[in-house]
């Protein structure tokens, strides 16, 4: 378990940084898609935050201390989130699924959205967690690498299985055993987004493109081809192409990967590196086919029937959203209820009809198929098992790997 240091980013950390808030995926909304992971999540407003002086490190136990629990007695939960993350009613005076929790179980839920970026949000935290207080939430909402950070910094309390039957049973696959948080003892995933590709059927002559291979290689796509300006995506998804596993890769593996996109590059194969602005250039055609998200191909796919999309043989690239309970939290037993209450299939449904992410929860299609046929049919919101078992997560990483990384693709990619 690391301690906690003031963190002190590179040039080219700062350069990823900015690539992702202002095109990457920092940049779009929650209806859009998930925020950037890794360094790339990082707000500018963020930087200071986390270099803050006179913030004691944190200790090395195995996760936060047990804190008083005030459940039994204070019916209530502070859950933060972010926009447009959670179902609202048509008139947009309540949320539906919230309003169930707390006429079943009495426990009242304070949801607020105060979370706009990962390390903004941090920054707003981390004061109080490394000074053992509480934070005044009781349930948290943040993307897969900061929550391996908060977990390893023992800034999340572990969870109680007994109080998260549902969840324990009905977590997908996919998502059970992240590298940061075997067997989910810390948290459980709110949402998934995967990176596939996407292609123009019309811009393709009606060709369809499924593999990493035939982006870099296909003679009749030259110049029409997009990669994204996010690290773990672009590299991610060329890695498994290249046979190689996404979560256990050396940095030889990651050489190559690089080596193999600056082939690609010489040749002008690939047009250009972009974050989500591809959409406007693949659904015009001037882009044929590229490396994308699945958020923003489900919104394009509602306006241009010729944008398709496709799951490499090789497997692709799963980032996720994740619940945490922070350490001295005073409502542990009310937060581990609404998170399992969150994985009973005909909740998860009513969640995912509304938010349309990659749902974690097993067992929801028939229910969803009750409220929208087509969402219920859709590999994008729901992977069926052969999807599923292609998904990969790309590694955490260390401070000296993500500089180092950083910089090589930097070079790549021009920026």
């Amino acid at each position: 378990m690391e301690s906690y240091e003031p963190e002190r980013l590179s040039p080219v950390q700062s350069a990823a940084m900015r690539r992702s808030l202002t095109s990457g995926r920092g940049a779009l909304t929650r209806r859009s898609l998930l925020r950037a992971s890794g360094m790339g999540a990082l707000a500018l407003g963020g930087i200071a935050t986390l270099g803050a002086c006179g913030i004691p490190p944190a200790g090395r136990a195995e996760g936060a201390a047990a804190a008083d629990d005030h459940s039994a007695k204070e019916k209530e939960v502070t859950f933060s989130n972010w926009t447009e993350y959670m179902d609202v009613s048509d008139d947009e005076k309540s949320r539906p699924t919230l309003a169930a929790f707390t006429k079943r179980t009495g426990i009242r839920v304070k949801y607020t959205e105060d979370i706009n970026d990962n390390v903004e949000f941090f920054g707003k935290i981390k004061p109080q967690l490394a000074a053992g207080q509480n934070t005044g939430r009781d349930l948290i909402c943040v993307t897969d690498w900061l929550a391996a950070r908060i977990i390893r910094l023992g800034w999340a309390q572990k969870l109680d299985p007994s109080n998260l039957p549902h969840a324990f049973a009905n977590v997908s696959a996919q998502f059970r055993t992240p590298d940061w948080d075997p067997g989910r003892a810390y948290s459980y995933p709110w949402t998934g987004i995967p990176t596939v590709i996407a292609y123009n059927a019309k811009a393709t002559g009606g060709r369809k493109v499924d593999s990493v291979t035939q982006l870099l290689d296909d003679p009749k796509l030259k110049g029409r081809v997009s990669f994204l300006s996010e690290m773990r995506d672009t590299i991610g998804m060329t890695l498994l192409d290249q046979g190689k596993d996404p979560g256990k890769f050396t940095d030889t593996d990651f050489d190559g990967a690089i080596g193999r996109l600056q082939k690609a590059v010489d040749k002008k194969q690939i047009r250009r590196f972009t974050g989500n602005d591809y959409t406007a250039d693949l659904s015009k055609g001037d882009i044929a086919a590229c490396v994308g998200w699945a958020g923003d191909i489900i919104q394009l796919q509602a306006d241009n029937p010729d944008i398709k999309f496709a799951i490499p043989a090789a497997g692709y690239i799963t980032s996720s959203d994740n619940l945490l309970v922070p350490a001295q939290a005073r409502h542990k037993t009310n937060a581990e209820k609404l998170i399992d209450y969150y994985y009973e299939p005909p909740v998860a449904a009513q969640l995912a009809a509304y938010i349309n992410y990659v749902c974690p929860v097993d067992g929801v299609r028939d229910e969803l198929a009750k409220i929208d046929k087509s969402m219920a049919s859709n590999t994008l919101i729901l992977p069926d098992r052969e999807m599923a078992a292609k998904s990969r997560s790309f590694r955490s990483l260390s401070t000296e790997e993500e500089t180092a990384y950083e910089e090589k693709f930097a070079k790549l990619i021009g920026a």
